[in-house]
């Protein structure tokens, strides 16, 4: 027992030694094979400049989705002045045995005219579409309002051969005031309404009325964070403005009308917050008779837009 120095189990195969094994198994040759081009860095999952890609997709496509549910304008009043204005309604709701008059018969002629559904239905019915608001026998659905994206709105500016101008709400939370805004953008020459995603009117029914049907026409984009929007815009060469009762710069005084511009308009009640008022190049007031009141924010816009357009109009004709 003493003399056998095997390891029990420690059997060894004649004619076999330690060492490598004789060939890969081709795992050799497949390792010498080429892989490919290397993706780009936006493209390798892990990679900082991958992440930061995903990030800012996915904050474009949260911009994207944000969407008004559909609404229904109750009234006859509401729906006869919506469809004026070139609200897209999709279907004008008339309650049966209608006492009609003259606004219900305008009503269902510029539904008919605009190739809008006409559906008769239980007064019951209609009382539960409006949640029970005074709809008089008539409603009218509005559909859900598709925003664009801010990068949309800088690529229509600098592709209309003028220069950009561009209206940014802070903080408007009145949807009347929206649409006014909106519709001054329009008859200023603006080029787009950028809303902040948090702490600002949507575009509702109520705004596409006060809008005139301009809504329909000028594009509208959500931003994620209006701060950092309005400098990331700032280092594609536009300038900011926004207006401030206690601004730096009076209207008559305005230097960067006709520039690449971006106007921000505050809220109704505080003005611009700190972070916007900071990124601003300068701040604009407008001059007022003593004892009035200031504007609210739909009129200043449309002041200072209206200033705007008037330098740009002379400018151009030097």
């Amino acid at each position: 027992m003493a003399g056998n120095s095997k390891r029990r189990g420690a059997v060894r195969k004649e004619g076999t030694k330690k060492g490598a094994v004789v060939g890969s198994g081709g795992q050799r040759r497949r390792g010498l094979e080429g892989k490919g081009p290397t993706p780009r860095a936006e493209m390798r999952p892990g990679h900082p400049k991958q992440k930061r890609a995903a990030a800012a997709a996915a904050r474009a496509e949260k911009s994207r989705d944000r969407r008004e549910g559909p609404e229904i304008i109750a009234g006859r009043n509401p729906v006869v002045e919506a469809l004026r204005a070139g609200v897209p309604g999709t279907t004008l709701f008339v309650a049966l045995n209608i006492d009609a008059d003259d606004r219900v018969t305008e009503a269902v002629r510029l539904a008919a005219d605009k190739g809008i559904s006409i559906l008769e239905i239980p007064r019951e019915e209609l009382d539960r579409k409006t949640n029970r608001a005074v709809h008089q026998g008539l409603g009218l659905q509005v559909p859900p309002f598709e925003y664009s994206h801010p990068d949309d709105l800088l690529a229509i500016a600098k592709n209309s051969g003028e220069p950009p101008l561009l209206v940014a709400l802070d903080g408007v939370t009145d949807p009347r005031n929206l649409g006014a805004v909106v519709r001054s953008a329009a008859a200023f020459g603006a080029h787009g309404v950028l809303l902040p995603q948090r702490r600002s009117a949507g575009v509702t029914a109520v705004a596409w009325r006060t809008s005139a049907g301009t809504a329909a026409k000028m594009p509208i984009a959500i931003a994620t964070n209006l701060t950092r929007q309005l400098k990331l815009w700032a280092e594609e060469g536009l300038m900011i403005a926004g207006l401030d009762a206690d601004g730096s710069v009076g209207i008559d005084d305005l230097s960067l009308a006709t520039d690449p511009l971006v106007v921000v308009v505050g809220s109704e009640g505080r003005g611009l917050s700190r972070l916007v008022r900071e990124t601003c190049d300068e701040t604009v007031s407008i001059p007022m008779a003593a004892g009035v009141e200031s504007l609210n924010a739909s009129v200043a816009a449309a002041v200072l837009l209206a200033e705007v357009a008037r330098r740009r109009r002379v400018a151009g004709r030097i």
